[in-house]
């Protein structure tokens, strides 16, 4: 068994993992209607039980969206969820068409549902490019999916082709019929630690779930479920992991792309530079400053952030306030922190 120092284990990845764990995989939030109202989803207020498209959080309006946030981060893959997907399904199978065609048959989709889909559908996602399904089935169903409708949905992903798979939360230890059903498949065990999220902390205080300390989002007791299971296409994701690994890959991949000559990517994937209030292009010149590591947008002045801290004063002197920013590197992305100087 692999581990990470963040918490996460394995002895098999799925293709899908082995691009998120990288930051190659652009996340596609489909819709945020689900129904299910699964005590543990930590899906936020914002997107929960909403009819909204977002790839790697950034709102999508129309293809020409989806298709540059791709090329933000020059993805490799990407992993579609929701809410529940297949509620839209026609929207599915057209993003998948749209990054298969832009991006060509190597660009891995995976995608998750909650629903047990039959022959048809599944053969409409594996014909739009769908490389891998994680089934998510409800909780009630763990102890008998040998009589639900997954054991037909799973036994046919298998049979098209499609890298099948499950994926739930590590909440219990009596997965005996999953892991039967995994078997006759040959199929892989995704097992994600519980977390607390906004949406989801009432619940699971009153369940009785607590966190591991007062700092974690991570349940208690959860990666032990997880540790204590036997087989032999597991992978168990931490909390720890998501935030640490993932999200900050991703984000360097971003960066990487997007970065000016006067821009300083951190270790989380953000960009650093100064910002000067209006057009100080003239100050700038008059330093020593070269074309390249300044730029005007939006009726400021960005450049270098140790540009900006030398300048500072001068600046100052004759109105221009100044700053340093760290924001993450998508367009338009969140100011994580201003320093004023």
């Amino acid at each position: 068994m692999e581990s990470y120092s963040t918490g996460s284990f394995f002895n098999y990845l799925a293709d899908g993992c082995r691009l998120c764990n990288k930051g190659a995989k652009m996340v596609l939030f489909v819709t945020g209607l689900c129904g299910r109202n699964c005590f543990y989803c930590p899906v936020s207020n914002e997107k929960r039980e909403k009819d909204i498209v977002y790839a790697n959080e950034t709102r999508v309006e129309k293809d020409e969206d989806l298709i540059e946030a791709a090329a933000s981060m020059d993805a490799l893959g990407t992993g579609i969820t929701g809410g529940e997907p297949l509620l839209r399904l026609d929207r599915v199978i057209h993003y998948m068409r749209l990054l298969k065609n832009r991006f060509g048959d190597s660009h891995h989709i995976h995608l998750y549902t909650s629903l047990a889909p039959d022959k048809t559908v599944l053969e409409s996602l594996k014909s739009a490019g769908l490389d891998e399904i994680r089934f998510h089935p409800p909780h009630h169903l763990w102890k008998d999916m040998g009589s639900s409708g997954y054991r037909d949905s799973v036994k046919w992903a298998d049979e098209l082709g499609i890298s099948t798979g499950i994926e739930i939360p590590a909440i219990s230890s009596d997965l005996g019929s999953i892991l039967s059903l995994l078997n006759e498949v040959g199929g892989f065990l995704n097992l994600n630690e519980l977390e607390f999220s906004e949406t989801n902390a009432e619940k699971l205080k009153k369940l009785g779930y607590e966190p591991v300390d007062d700092v974690s989002s991570a349940a208690s007791g959860s990666r032990e479920l997880a540790e204590a299971l036997n087989w032999d296409k597991l992978h168990f994701c931490s909390s720890r992991f998501k935030d640490a690994v993932q999200l900050r890959e991703r984000l360097k991949r971003i960066a990487g792309r997007a970065v000016r000559d006067f821009d300083e990517i951190t270790e989380d994937g953000t960009l650093v530079y100064g910002v000067i209030n209006g057009d100080a292009s003239g100050i700038l010149i008059e330093a020593g400053v070269t074309d390249d590591m300044y730029s005007l947008s939006n009726g400021a002045t960005h450049t270098a952030w140790w540009i900006a801290s030398d300048l500072a004063d001068e600046l100052k002197e004759v109105g221009h306030s100044v700053s340093v920013i760290e924001r993450y590197p998508m367009k338009n992305g969140l100011v994580v922190e201003m320093t004023p100087l």
